[in-house]
């Protein structure tokens, strides 16, 4: 078969998806039944990343969670670290609005990313509570004193992780397009991530907390 290629690039103001999207409409009305027509190049990459998104997504929830149960020994307290995930995903969403991205192969790679790093806070105030606790403290003071302990050290690593990821987010020249959707996600979500962290985790504990022996 005869074939051509048509290259294009994107208009300020348009996404990928936007432009997949209307050229998905306009071959119907341009093409003939006998033709065929694929996506090459960033457009397909960009489908082949949306599609396998949310199994990557997926899969790095269930090892994140594997790997803590071997870690604490329980499959409650995974559970209770993670439960601030879905919140940072949310702020990192509406970061990257507000920054005027869209979800792209590197917007998800920021989100796979920011799974690890938001639920790092989750562990070292659930660790520090089950200490507390295995020393015979109640589980009020428990939680009291390991959030107000673990606020610090919570507080600096979320600085040092924003600030280090806005030369990403403010970045110019080539393939800074790229770096912007990563450094939103990052930024955005780690902050709302770390104010969930602290509030959810130990509420979450307090309830489900119950349920352990420790």
């Amino acid at each position: 078969m005869r074939a051509a290629t048509i290259s294009a690039n994107l208009a300020p103001g348009y996404t990928e998806n936007e432009a997949i999207h209307y050229i998905n409409q306009l071959k119907t009305q341009v093409l003939t039944a006998d033709t065929r027509f694929a996506f090459d190049g960033k457009a397909a990459q960009f489908l082949a990343a949306k599609g396998s998104m949310v199994g990557i997504f997926i899969m790095a929830i269930i090892f994140i969670y594997l790997v803590l149960s071997a870690q604490f020994g329980s499959f409650l307290d995974p559970l209770i670290v993670l439960l601030s995930v879905p919140l940072s995903i949310v702020g990192a969403l509406f970061s990257l609005w507000l920054g005027g991205g869209t979800l792209n192969l590197y917007s998800e790679i920021g989100l796979v990313t920011l799974v690890g790093l938001v639920s790092k806070h989750g562990i070292l105030i659930t660790q520090f509570m089950n200490d507390l606790r295995q020393q015979g403290k109640p589980m009020f003071e428990a939680i009291v004193e390991a959030s107000a302990i673990r606020l610090r050290p919570i507080l600096m690593t979320t600085a040092a992780m924003v600030f280090g990821s806005l030369p990403l987010a403010f970045a110019t020249g080539p393939g800074s397009i790229g770096r912007h959707q990563i450094g939103w996600v990052i930024v955005g979500g780690l902050l709302l991530g770390t104010f969930f962290s602290l509030i959810v985790v130990p509420i979450a504990y307090s309830f489900i907390g119950k349920l352990k022996r420790l």
